[in-house]
């Protein structure tokens, strides 16, 4: 029996899946999308699926990836979906499709406990603080007792706590086999039980990481695979840009100072004046920091000249001179002390990584790419190719599969060359608003994959409505926002909380915010929760409780990361607000640089860009509204243009089929609707 076969007879009705979940309903969809992953498997070549929400994409690549045999590499864009596929879904389809696999987590390395990097901690001036030694005294309590170091079973802990910094490594400070904890390690152990595993699962960022560190030489990180499929793939394009360029921030120069004095003191006092090349080291990178004093806020300033935009040349030149000549003074001492620690090896391997990258950003830049100057906390100099495409034909995909000395062409090991070539997965629910979804596949170098699009089962007429309202002001009037959260503060009382307003700028994010919060201060009807004033995690599980147990109803204002991987099924999220339309920020050196490479080709930018730009995030800010076939709610785009501009009607058609709500009046008697509606909570709702 075929593998196409085998997943079929899994998904459909009576099959192994519905005789082992009474709630599994056989989907056409599913079964679609499930039977073409399997042609490729089976095949090789790459497969593009856009499988809209409720579909049900994670069995669909599980249940084949599984029956096929293959050693398969699965690839997320978060930490929070790989833990739900390593503990939740893949043991319960492994146990019930019987199949005797291994499987293995394996993420980046800041997300494991470093052990030497913890003896560390104890002397560093950090952990002097009451708050910070209380932290890490749990973080010592709880090593003795994990098996695999993941900071993530750690309850508690802030992922914003400068702790996890002082407990982890880096791939600049990690002392490899050198490490007097190597043996125990918990990076290397995540490792070696990857090497052995048949279901590898990691992040995009891991992937990425790899890949680049395989072109510099390094050694494998990933296990033999034939199969890979990248799931949330939507993200893969903004990932791998940041891995495949270089990168040199001031917050590194700090880090490698700080490192020398620790190591120095430590292990060859009084060989070296440490305190003085340590300080010199970072007054280096203040100086350098101190060259964007003008600059207020996080900012991005464009570097297509001599220097970046606004710093003069000679100031700036100066500040990297003075970096470099401040870490080759450090060399210089790390040279003479190599041989009595590991330390001092990879400190002047850090410090040559360092020049190395500081004599790049000194010259000029590649054509092919965008320089640019991130300026925050501390300075990040940065140059990125404008996509992954060539990088995807020519080291991943386009690669020759002959094997050497058990190792791909490209540098992966390979076990395909007897066989099909290797499978390439590509999954989201949202990759482009076209049928070649070329907003996805374009950037990607995937032209010639074959594409799926699977429509999700959702009645969205019924369970969906989107309301447009027409007397806001235009979204550049500074008038807007303020607007905006007066219209949400009346709706939001009377739905007595259960909304998230999306922002498409911190701006926004914060006068909405402040606003709706000091509307709800003095009566405390509604909890206003807004994003950066609590960890991420802890905003979405109060907002999931809602007004559960005496709480009151919460209203989530937020940003960024918010727009998709925030899952609220049921009736704790029932409005979702869009602030505008989100369209590419135009200040954007990444999008200046896409944009003009368009108008070079005798493209129009705004149509071949930032149109197709909104429309995807547009939809993913959507998705947030309807995750089951019970949810109901509304859909409120506080942005007019999208009713009355021409382009608005591509727009619409990348949304879900939603009734439209033409009126206020129409507006109030979907709101009414929903706060009448049985709650899909109650036990005696169907």
């Amino acid at each position: 029996m075929s593998l196409v076969d085998m997943v079929a007879e899994v998904f459909a009705a009576g099959g192994v899946l519905e005789r082992a979940e009474a709630h599994f309903q056989p989907r056409e969809g599913q079964t679609q999308m499930a039977c073409a992953v399997a042609r490729t498997i089976e095949a090789g070549g790459a497969l593009v699926v856009e499988a809209g929400t409720g579909v049900g994409k994670t069995f669909s690549y599980l249940v084949p990836a599984l029956l096929s045999g293959e050693r398969v590499l699965l690839s997320t864009a978060t930490k929070a979906l790989q833990d739900q596929l390593f503990a939740r879904d893949l043991p319960w389809l492994v146990e019930t499709l019987g199949m005797p696999v291994r499987m293995a987590l394996l993420k980046g390395r800041s997300s494991y406990l470093c052990l030497y990097r913890m003896e560390l901690a104890r002397q560093d001036a950090q952990a002097q603080d009451r708050g910070v030694a209380r932290v890490l005294a749990k973080v010592e309590d709880w090593s003795h007792h994990t098996q695999s170091g993941d900071l993530a079973e750690l309850t508690g802990l802030d992922d914003r706590s400068p702790v996890i910094p002082l407990v982890t490594s880096t791939r600049e400070n990690c002392l490899g086999s050198q490490c007097p904890q190597f043996r125990p390690c918990h990076v290397h152990r995540a490792r070696r039980e990857a090497l052995a595993a048949d279901i590898v699962v990691i992040n995009h960022h891991l992937f990425f990481a790899d890949v680049a560190v395989r072109e510099s030489g390094m050694a494998e990180l990933l296990p033999t695979v034939r199969v890979v499929v990248f799931d949330e793939a939507h993200q893969i394009n903004e990932t791998g840009v940041q891995f495949l360029g270089t990168q040199l921030s001031t917050g590194q120069v700090t880090d490698f100072s700080r490192d020398l004095l620790a190591a120095g003191l430590q292990h060859a006092r009084g060989l070296a004046d440490w305190v003085g090349l340590s300080r010199r080291v970072e007054l280096s990178a203040q100086d350098l920091r101190l060259v964007a004093r003008t600059v207020t806020g996080a900012t991005k300033l464009r570097w297509a000249d001599d220097a970046p935009e606004g710093f003069p040349a000679e100031h700036w030149h100066g500040a990297l001179r003075g970096v470099a000549l401040a870490c080759a003074q450090a060399q210089e001492a790390l040279d003479t002390v190599s041989e009595i620690a590991p330390d001092f090896v990879r400190l002047y391997e850090r410090g040559s990584e360092l020049l190395a990258r500081l004599a790049r950003f000194s010259g000029p830049s590649d054509p092919e790419v965008v320089r640019w100057v991130d300026v925050g906390t501390q300075l990040r100099l940065v140059e990125s190719p404008l996509d992954i495409a060539d990088a995807m034909r020519t080291r991943l995909l386009g690669a020759p599969a002959e094997a050497s000395e058990g190792a791909g062409g490209d540098g992966w090991p390979d076990d395909s060359s007897a066989g099909p070539g290797r499978a390439w997965i590509f999954t989201s629910a949202t990759l482009g608003d076209d049928e070649r979804l070329s907003w996805f596949t374009e950037r990607a170098g995937l032209q010639e994959a074959q594409i799926l699009r699977v429509a999700s089962p959702f009645d969205y007429p019924a369970q969906a409505a989107l309301y447009v309202p027409r007397h806001l002001p235009s979204p550049a009037d500074p008038a807007h926002s303020p607007a905006l959260a007066q219209w949400v503060g009346q709706a939001a009382e009377r739905l007595g909380g259960r909304t998230l307003v999306l922002t498409t700028t911190l701006k926004a994010l914060r006068a909405v915010g402040d606003a709706l919060q000091k509307r709800f201060v003095s009566s405390g009807a509604l909890e206003v929760l807004v994003q950066g004033e609590w960890p991420k995690r802890r905003l979405m599980e109060r907002f999931r409780e809602g007004a559960d147990h005496g709480q009151p109803g919460c209203v989530l204002v937020a940003s960024a990361t918010f727009w998709e991987g925030f899952d609220v099924p049921g009736d704790a999220l029932q409005l979702v607000v869009i602030d505008k339309l989100p369209f590419p920020p135009p200040g954007d050196p990444l999008v200046e640089a896409r944009t003009q490479r368009i108008e070079k080709a005798g493209g129009k930018a705004f149509k071949a860009y930032a149109l197709p730009e909104a429309a995807v995030a547009l939809k993913q800010g959507a998705g947030r509204l309807i995750r089951r076939e019970s949810d109901r709610g509304i859909l409120v785009v506080g942005d007019t243009r999208l009713v009355t501009m021409g382009y608005g009607k591509r727009l619409l058609a990348a949304l879900p089929p939603m009734r439209r709500l033409e009126s206020e009046e129409a507006f109030e008697e979907a709101l009414q609707a929903l706060l009448t509606r049985p709650s899909t909570t109650d036990p005696t709702c169907p």
